[in-house]
């Protein structure tokens, strides 16, 4: 009876080490484990990144001849962007705050409106117009401000800062060192707020459908949460419990302590 039980033991083991393996929680886009090669889907829609309210633009007007557009740039100051004012940093080109009302305003240019627009709509819109004093101008416009808060089960949770008009919710991970053990590769948030509305959306990290949702990449000022699974929530109770009691220990203690001094200065 006993070799029995010790043999379904065995075999119970085996199972579940068989089964552990083949499903690894530590995995991403799962379905493609089985396969060598073959194609991923593309993003829904276009993916475009579109200026906003308070985004920090570098607008650049240049032409073969630079005098007969340096009137349109801002003059060369020393700091030149919101992030580095109390820095030290050789003089460059100031930068442009989109308003509440989502408007820039352009030497010679004037008030121009920005919002919802795209880096390429902005350029072209202004190389029109300067177009007409200034012979083949050519505008360059940045957003130097794109920032991704990035937190939950991450390694190092952060603000990510990037320079790149295409960023996506892997290279914002991969910023903060990846997934911790303890994250939910099923349930990574992206959280977005347009137009004065918050929304959010959950990715699947296990399935290369992520691919397909329109908040793979991300847009300024998005924040991205990986929630933490049962093991990290359990760990945190019993921390919290085990601080719990400690405390309570050491107030008896202490109470205690103070009893017994009180008591022997009393007695003497």
């Amino acid at each position: 009876m006993k070799s029995r039980l010790l043999i379904m033991m065995i075999a119970a083991v085996t199972l579940l080490s068989c089964q552990s393996s083949k499903d690894n929680a530590l995995a991403y886009f799962k379905e493609l484990s089985e396969q060598t090669n073959g194609t991923l889907p593309n993003p829904q829609g276009e993916y475009q990144l579109r200026v906003q309210p308070d985004d920090e633009l570098v607008i650049t007007v240049s032409s073969v001849v630079p005098e007969a557009t340096a009137a349109y740039n801002l003059p060369m100051e020393n700091p030149a962007t919101r992030s580095n004012l109390r820095t030290t940093t050789q003089p460059r080109t100031q930068t442009y705050i989109v308003d509440n009302q989502g408007y820039i305003m352009l030497p010679v240019l004037g008030r121009m409106m920005v919002k919802g627009k795209t880096t390429a709509e902005i350029a072209n819109e202004i190389t029109t117009q300067v177009a007409q004093n200034v012979k083949d101008p050519y505008v360059r416009v940045d957003i130097v401000n794109f920032g991704i808060d990035v937190m939950g089960e991450v390694r190092s949770p952060q603000r990510v800062h990037t320079t790149r008009q295409q960023f996506s919710v892997l290279d914002a991970l991969t910023q903060c060192g990846d997934l911790t053990e303890f994250g939910k590769r099923d349930r990574v948030y992206v959280i977005r707020t347009e137009d004065g509305k918050r929304t959010f959306h959950r990715l699947d990290l296990n399935s290369s459908d992520v691919f397909n949702s329109p908040f793979f990449y991300l847009q300024q000022n998005d924040v991205v949460y990986v929630e933490p699974n049962e093991i990290r929530i359990a760990n945190s109770k019993y921390n919290q419990n085990n601080a719990f009691k400690l405390s309570v220990i050491s107030t008896i203690v202490s109470s205690v302590s103070v009893i017994a001094s009180l008591v022997i200065a009393l007695t003497r």
